[in-house]
């Protein structure tokens, strides 16, 4: 499938995603407001939205800005966040992160991603979710475990490695489809190309997957 080239291979593919399930596709992750959004995305590695949503959906009606986070006793921001895998470092973090927000950036959160990930905490896929999210901004791609998957699945990595899948993807998406591709990629890997028990049959990629299990 790869010889008709691979950008007008992955906005074929784009093209069909799109038609089955929506152009104004959006994190799961919960919020109100840009702080939620922040802290949502900044809590969800290594986590399912499903925690983080059951986590923050407390959490949300206590601390309300940046400086709730900033001031919060670690100890009780630890056991706030005990829902989550690596909680106590996310705690940490999150109480730095959100000093330096602060500090260095009047209350607003960076608007790109190498000031993103200058906040501990903060790596690649945090910071390009939040980037597109907030403010419509493709730096990159955010590249999760769904992301990766499809992306080798289609053949357009053989890694294993997010930032390599990531660069991999951004050599051949053109800008204004960067955020379409990881919300995508998400939508089509909780539908059908799971991790197991994928559902080729009932994939709208069938037809042009160089991986589907179909004669």
């Amino acid at each position: 499938m790869l010889s008709m080239g691979k950008e007008k291979y992955l906005l074929s593919i784009l093209s069909k995603l799109e038609k089955r399930y929506g152009k104004d596709l959006h994190t799961e992750l919960k919020s109100r407001t840009d702080v939620d959004l922040f802290v949502a995305v900044f809590l969800s590695p290594q986590c399912t939205d499903k925690q983080v949503n059951n986590v923050t959906t407390i959490l949300f009606k206590k601390y309300k800005s940046f400086e709730d986070y900033s001031t919060a006793d670690y100890a009780t921001l630890k056991r706030d966040l005990s829902g989550l895998n690596y909680y106590k470092t996310k705690a940490r973090h999150l109480r730095h992160a959100a000093n330096i927000i602060l500090r260095d950036f009047n209350g607003k959160v960076p608007r790109t991603l190498a000031e993103l990930m200058a906040l501990p905490g903060v790596g690649r896929k945090v910071g390009n979710v939040v980037l597109n999210e907030m403010y419509g901004i493709n730096e990159g791609i955010a590249v999760d475990t769904h992301c990766a998957r499809v992306s080798r699945r289609l053949g357009f990595s053989r890694s294993e490695s997010p930032y390599k899948i990531e660069m991999a993807l951004m050599a051949i998406t053109p800008k204004r489809k960067r955020g379409e591709v990881s919300n995508l990629f998400i939508a089509l890997g909780r539908d059908t190309c799971s991790a197991i028990n994928r559902k080729c049959g009932a994939c709208v990629l069938k037809k042009m997957c160089p991986s589907r299990i179909l004669p």
